[in-house]
């Protein structure tokens, strides 16, 4: 499951375990505010996307509330070892649909629960709180979970979840708009 910087944003080529794997990485980043999620996927022998271009990636997904300065990063990853194997149970509908009052102005310019992002030491983060991180992640409960029945109709399908990094049409430059493009890699699905 490789993560390449592109033009637009950063490009994920996922199969069937690395979509459900995503999910349930996204899912914890959501619930466990004191978690830092780490997915070294720089690594990744698999070549889905690399026709977008840009550099491998590995990602990072954490709660705001840790306050982490990306710039430790290197430093926090030097000092990983090689972890521990926990087991994390998942509830029937780990992304609740959103009120339609909270869908809408979501949109709206003074909406700030939004999910950040920044590049350092080659690994993507996405910073934003449990709501951020939940309004996304529906998307990638479709793709690990209702994409595979999609792909066995039609294996051709494009199959995807398009995350929305920053504020659309913002001024921010530490936050500009961007997008994390999620695809089903139809030759390794």
């Amino acid at each position: 499951m490789p993560l390449y910087e592109g033009r637009l944003g950063a490009q994920m080529g996922v199969d069937k375990r690395g979509a459900v794997d995503l999910a349930i990485a996204w899912w914890l980043a959501a619930r466990s505010p004191r978690s830092l999620v780490y997915l070294p996927l720089k690594g990744s022998a698999a070549d889905c996307g690399a026709e977008y271009g840009g550099r491998k990636l590995d990602l990072v997904l954490l709660h705001h509330s840790l306050g982490f300065r990306v710039s430790q990063w290197k430093e926090v990853r030097g000092r990983l070892g090689a972890g521990r194997v926990q087991k994390v149970t998942m509830p029937a509908d780990p992304f609740p649909e959103r009120e339609s009052e909270a869908a809408r102005t979501r949109w709206h310019r003074d909406f700030k629960d939004r999910l950040r992002w920044t590049i350092a030491a080659d690994t993507l983060f996405l910073v934003g709180s449990r709501s951020a991180f939940e309004f996304e992640g529906e998307q990638l409960r479709a793709l690990a979970e209702d994409c595979p029945s999609h792909l066995a109709e039609q294996p051709d399908t494009h199959c995807c979840a398009e995350i929305e990094l920053g504020r659309f049409n913002s001024t921010d430059r530490r936050n500009p708009w961007s997008q994390l493009h999620v695809e089903c890699c139809n030759r390794h699905w």
